[in-house]
């Protein structure tokens, strides 16, 4: 069984510029290739922070940013994953962008859970669908920030082998941060990454990153604590299987439909 080596991207973000967040990760990216990882893992809204000025700043599918990523994957011969402002068809989406090497078209997922406290419900629209795609023989299921909240639309029916959780979730509520992530390690029998940021933005609130990746038992393998870093392991499918097999808890899971 093939193993699969991420690289969390946990980095500081200038507020609202895109082009230069674009070229701070170009030069991060610039030490890594397909010989090191196969998937490179950015934060949510990676170009501008975590704004509600979504018609100012909006892209399109064919903006520069989404080209800017198909054209690292390519270079890189890797997966590069994150969430952007996206516009289309009159709405804004907080989009999470999935880039493989060699594929003209991006695969997404819009953020269901809209964070109200901030107002994202009235700047953006929330999606209904969520994104389960494989690669290199392993199934991965990718959310948004706020989801993490909600185990009922992370429970693991598919099978997926990873989560992967883009985000900016600010020091105060850190705790949650740190105990929602093995949580819904082990309630879904997978690893779960998370991928957060650093810094301060322009609404004064602080980021300490905390990004990691926590096995289908809860333990923690890898912790960027609030270090400026990409940071690559390799997870092994088979030590997964085995205690899947050991374990099958989720067999026993309640059944429920989405209203």
């Amino acid at each position: 069984m093939t193993p699969l080596k991420i690289s969390l991207c946990q980095s500081d973000c200038k507020w609202q510029d895109a082009a230069a967040n674009k070229i701070l990760l170009e030069k991060k990216l610039a030490a890594l290739d397909s010989s090191t990882t196969d998937l490179v893992i950015f934060p949510e809204m990676f170009t501008t922070g975590f704004s509600m000025e979504s018609e100012r700043l909006a892209e399109p599918m064919d903006g520069p940013s989404i080209q800017w990523m198909m054209e690292q994957s390519n270079q890189l011969n890797l997966a590069l994953t994150g969430s952007l402002i996206i516009k289309e068809q009159g709405q804004f989406y907080n989009r999470l962008i999935w880039v493989e090497p060699g594929t003209p078209h991006p695969k997404i997922y819009d953020k269901k859970h809209l964070f109200s406290l901030a107002n994202e419900h009235k700047h953006y629209s929330a999606g209904n669908h969520k994104l389960i795609l494989d690669y290199k023989s392993w199934k991965i299921a990718l959310f948004i920030c706020y989801d993490l909240r909600f185990p009922v639309w992370s429970r693991n029916k598919e099978s997926v082998d990873l989560m992967i959780y883009v985000a900016n979730w600010p020091e105060k509520r850190n705790l949650a941060w740190k105990s929602l992530l093995p949580a819904r390690a082990i309630e879904n029998q997978c690893f779960v990454a998370g991928v957060n940021r650093i810094g301060m933005d322009a609404n004064q609130i602080h980021y300490t990153g905390n990004s990691a990746v926590f096995d289908f038992e809860g333990k923690s393998v890898l912790n960027l604590e609030s270090l400026d870093s990409i940071q690559t392991i390799e997870l092994n499918k088979q030590d997964l299987q085995v205690y899947k097999r050991a374990y099958p808890f989720l067999k026993d899971a309640d059944r429920f439909q989405f209203e």
